[in-house]
């Protein structure tokens, strides 16, 4: 038995590797953006397994092309002793004038950019980045309030039919 999930990710030529849940949390997206990314070899089958983590990663813009920091992919164990670094920075792919575009935001406006989920799609990797702006405190306890009382009336309504 499928879920509604991943029958539509199947569907999509989707599979998802990781996601950034906290990402949401702590910021406002305002704008969101698909981007490649540059793998060695040795990083390909770990992220098959799924051992990566987008926790308290980042992106930026140097010189024209984005960088990735922070994003950790576990070791491989099939490759040789020449493997990766688990945490080194990572050049994404996307077109010239949407990272022109994302850099001078940054710069800017004082936002950020965000990976929010990393992805196979159609047997390529992809990274969905995404330009935020930084929650205050209440902002965020704001928003736990709208999340807990659209479960309470969730659960209200299910219990009735």
């Amino acid at each position: 038995m499928t879920s509604l999930n991943s029958k539509k990710q199947q569907d999509d030529g989707l599979k998802i590797i990781a996601a950034n849940r906290k990402a949401y949390h702590d910021y406002f997206i305002i704008e969101k953006l698909e981007t490649g990314i540059v793998l060695l070899g040795s990083e390909l089958r770990p992220c098959r397994e799924s051992k990566v983590t987008l926790k308290d990663s980042y992106a930026e813009e140097v010189d024209g092309q984005l960088w990735l920091h922070d994003m950790h992919i576990g070791p491989n164990p099939f490759s040789n002793r020449l493997g990766h670094e688990p945490e080194r920075k990572r050049r994404l792919l996307a077109h010239k004038n949407e990272i022109i575009k994302w850099g001078h935001k940054v710069r800017t406006n004082g936002m950020t950019m965000v990976p929010l989920k990393i992805y196979f799609k159609n047997g390529k990797v992809k990274v969905e980045l995404g330009l935020a702006k930084g929650k205050a405190k209440y902002d965020k306890r704001e928003a736990l309030q709208k999340k807990d009382a659209k479960r309470d009336i969730e659960r209200e309504l299910g219990g009735r039919y």
